[in-house]
């Protein structure tokens, strides 16, 4: 049997887990616009800072599994090859 490592993404709630990167960010941007509007009450606002960082570290987790994904291109002894992405 196999344990899985805990992530950051494992605490955040499933509704936010489900969502891509791209309806995450727009909900992310929705809600930055908002809260720069300045017009929401303070609870509103307080929930709206709440769901936008646990998004933020859902976006944000999504792209470091993206760049694990991506491969590097290198060319060497006539022949091309891929090796894992370094930062």
């Amino acid at each position: 049997m196999t344990t899985k490592s805990k992530t950051k993404t494992d605490s955040l709630p499933p509704e936010i887990v489900k969502l891509g990167f791209e309806e995450a960010m727009g909900e992310l941007e929705k809600l930055v616009r908002q809260l720069e509007d300045g017009k929401a009450k303070l609870e509103d606002s307080i929930v709206a800072y709440e769901r936008g960082a646990l998004l933020k570290q859902h976006c944000e987790a999504k792209l470091r599994d993206a760049e694990a994904r991506i491969e590097q291109i290198t060319l060497g002894d006539g022949g091309a090859s891929t090796t894992p992405f370094n930062v």
